[in-house]
């Protein structure tokens, strides 16, 4: 047993003690996972945007210094620029002197006319004679100038930067009032048009120059456009758009008159040539009539085509006759073999001869059946009776055969007359389709004269139309306001760039802001620990001063400050009261990786502990790269590797300190095996046997990340305590080291945000510390 005094501890190491040791995991329930999800929390207070601007506010000052700087130093070393502004009139139709339809037939209703008309205006072609008579290929800024200038270099490179902030916006009020929403818009040209084939590099440097100081800006809902030209000199300025104006109108009158002319000529070209194919199809047509005597023609075709059409008819009804008589016919033909059914055929009833024998035989054969019963067969009446029987019925046969044969020839002479009328039908089909052919070459004759004659009259009408047209000088387009030397520059414009360079700088500055913001992944506040880890916030430790504690260490006990001293004793109440577990309790102080300031961490929540009445053992287990020795200045050795390799007595390596209440074990010499030596069994009796000397045991251990002596100590320890660097951890790598000791079934007693910088972001962090705290509290004691 370790006496009162503390001098000479008995515990000795490997020996397990018969007491019921506090367990590993009891000592506060697991409140990582239980915290509510703050991140969840979608209500956004507007003092959280605040705080982050005022964290970076550096950052946010600098960029908007630089921008305002930039556009302020562009807006008062720029050239003034003024602009000079001709208004057109482009009409849609020209007027209507005379009724002749112009030879550029162009549909100006299109929306494309006045795209078209914009782009000519445009056109190089245009710069170039604009140019030229001016003759401005010596005169800035469309002369090729690349004379090295000292003054030129030095004003350029704001007046650049400047120029990115402001290009485009100074005038953006002025261009869109302008611009025409249905019939384009015509902007400044920004890039170098291509040069075109007989351009030197001169040239098209100055086209370029040229182009790039024109604009063309349509009025809205009108037909008027505006020429505005941008140069320092206003007076040139003016010179040149009114230039332009008077080279377009002269252009659109160059382009009708050499269309016209161009026409004429072609004109006259196709009349020759027409006036020799009219000739040669009339010569054509006169052959032909007199070869084929073609001027009865027409008489003819009628006669012909008469015929044709009775002849059809006849036809027609013969085949209709043929096809009844052949149908009595056929009928006749089967009916013969019965003659009983053959009575009652049509022709035969209605023969009155036919019916007369009937009638006759009908008597005698009724007068034979009468005499039969009283005279005999061979009695000369029934003799008699029976030679007229016979007599009657040969006259009723043969005059059957008569009616029969009658019907044949009827089909016979039907089918005679039907052949002999299509014979007749296509000899005068032969004769129709011979005078269709002669009339079709006529025809076709006949049409090529008219056709040449018809072109060659158009041909003659349009050639003197083009020709009185041609001398018609008359144009749609016209000038409504000449342009004057303007009195007042258009750029730079002095307020509206100052005014844009503060809203930009702001806007930039904020964006920025935010933009780091957003993927800064560093833990900062404890909302971020709550949030992200899902640990309870134990507290909040100021940074220190390096520079005054370079050869210290800052304890509570001696040199650290009032507020770091007060932030330790606020961590130090909420571990007590983090379980309402009773006994010994071992907290495993540790972080994501080194340089977070634990071991300070630990030192001082145990000087706390100790000075609030409490038994405290701080145990080094750090034995990779261990400070507890240097932090309360004792010897490293004998410590607890010697204890754990049985080299040394716990009485040896447990040492009393100046403080009441603490003792440290040191982490003793630094063995090749820390893992082994953490993870062995004598280590666990030893950490559940000290445990019954002390309220507390506060671990020291190496960073989770680094190794895994941590996740070996924490298994066997009532609590973790986990130290993260103020924006010096991601919460990703710290979230990453909690699962490591999630694996090994830790138990967290919270988390402790390390190394706050509250002077530089106290506002930053003022919803959990503020300067009036620790003066109220300096004041108190």
């Amino acid at each position: 047993m370790i006496e009162n005094s503390f001098d000479t501890p008995s515990v000795v190491p490997g020996e397990r003690l018969e007491l019921d040791p506090v367990a590993a995991h009891d000592l506060a329930p697991d409140q990582r996972h239980d915290q509510p999800e703050a991140a969840g929390d979608t209500e956004v207070h507007l003092l959280k945007y605040v705080k982050v601007f005022y964290k970076r506010r550096r950052m946010a000052i600098t960029t908007f210094l630089l921008v305002v700087g930039s556009v302020t130093v562009y807006t008062f070393t720029a050239t003034p620029i003024f602009e000079a502004k001709t208004r057109l009139l482009i009409e849609a139709e020209n007027r209507n002197v005379v009724s002749f339809k112009a030879v550029l037939d162009e549909d100006q209703t299109r929306a494309d006319y006045y795209q078209t008309q914009y782009n000519l205006l445009q056109s190089r072609a245009l710069a170039l004679r604009t140019i030229d008579q001016l003759k401005l290929w010596e005169t800035p800024p469309f002369r090729n100038d690349k004379r090295f200038s000292l003054k030129r270099m030095m004003l350029g490179a704001p007046a650049l930067v400047g120029q990115y902030a402001v290009s485009g916006i100074s005038r953006t009020g002025d261009v869109a009032s302008d611009f025409s929403g249905t019939g384009g818009s015509a902007a400044r040209t920004t890039e170098s048009a291509n040069p075109g084939p007989d351009e030197t590099a001169s040239q098209s440097d100055a086209i370029d120059a040229f182009e790039n100081a024109l604009t063309i800006a349509p009025v809205r809902n009108s037909r008027l456009v505006d020429l505005k030209f941008d140069l320092p000199d206003g007076a040139l300025a003016a010179t040149i758009v009114n230039a332009l104006a008077k080279n377009y109108i002269s252009q659109s009158l160059e382009f009708k008159f050499m269309a016209s002319k161009d026409a004429s000529d072609w004109l006259g070209q196709q009349l020759l040539e027409q006036r020799k194919q009219v000739e040669g199809a009339e010569k054509k047509l006169q052959q032909y009539r007199e070869q084929n005597d073609s001027i009865s023609m027409k008489d003819r075709e009628n006669i012909v085509v008469q015929k044709l059409t009775e002849l059809t008819g006849a036809v027609t009804q013969a085949k209709t006759e043929r096809f009844q008589r052949e149908a009595l016919y056929r009928q006749v033909e089967s009916l013969r073999g019965d003659p009983t059914v053959l009575d009652t055929f049509p022709a035969i009833l209605a023969n009155t001869f036919i019916q007369q024998q009937k009638t006759e035989l009908a008597q005698l054969q009724s007068q034979s059946a009468q005499l039969g019963d009283k005279l005999g067969p061979n009695h000369p009446d029934m003799v008699k009776i029976r030679s007229a029987i016979r007599l009657t019925q040969a006259k009723l046969d043969g005059e059957i055969g008569k009616v029969v044969q009658g019907v044949k020839n009827e089909y016979l002479a039907a089918l005679a007359k039907e052949n002999s009328l299509t014979g007749a039908l296509n000899a005068q089909k032969g004769d129709a389709l011979a005078m269709n052919r002669k009339a079709i070459d006529y025809s076709v004759l006949d049409r090529e004269v008219q056709s040449s004659r018809q072109i060659f009259d158009s041909l003659m009408q349009r050639a003197k139309e083009t020709g009185v047209s041609a001398e018609l000088k008359t144009s749609n387009i016209r000038v409504v306001d000449r342009a004057q030397t303007p009195t007042e520059p258009v750029s730079p414009q002095k307020g509206l760039n100052l005014l844009l360079a503060l809203f930009g700088g702001s806007l930039l500055a904020c964006g920025l802001v935010f933009f780091f913001e957003h993927i800064d992944s560093r833990i900062k506040t404890p909302d971020e620990v709550t949030a992200h880890l899902q640990l309870p916030h134990l507290g909040l430790l100021p940074a220190l001063n390096e520079k005054q504690f370079a050869n210290t260490y800052p304890l509570i006990s001696k040199t650290a400050p009032p507020n770091f001293s007060e932030a330790i004793r606020d961590l130090r109440t909420n571990v007590l009261f983090s379980s309402a577990e009773k006994g010994s309790r071992s907290v495993v102080v540790t972080s994501t990786g080194p340089g977070e300031g634990k071991s300070l961490v630990a030192a001082n929540l145990a000087i706390s502990l100790a000075q609030a009445t409490q038994r405290v053992l701080v145990l080094d287990a750090d034995l990779r790269k261990p400070q507890v020795h240097d932090i309360f200045e004792v010897a490293q050795e004998p410590g607890l590797s010697n204890l754990l390799a049985g080299q040394a007595k716990a009485s040896e390596s447990v040492r009393k300190t100046a403080i009441p209440g603490l003792w440290v074990l040191t982490s003793g010499r630094i063995p090749p095996n820390p893992a082994e030596l953490l993870g062995s069994q004598r280590f666990k009796d030893f950490l559940v046997s000290v445990k019954e000397h002390f309220d507390w045991v506060i671990v020291d251990t190496p960073p989770v990340m680094a190794v895994t002596d941590a996740r070996l100590v924490a298994h066997h320890a009532t609590g973790v305590l986990f130290v993260i660097g103020a924006e010096m951890t991601s919460w990703h790598a710290a979230k990453r080291a909690l699962d490591h000791l999630d694996h090994v079934q830790a138990r967290f007693v919270g988390a402790v945000l390390n190394r706050v910088d509250l002077d530089r972001n106290a506002y930053y962090y003022s919803n959990d510390y503020r300067r009036e705290y620790t003066q109220y509290y300096a004041k108190s004691s």
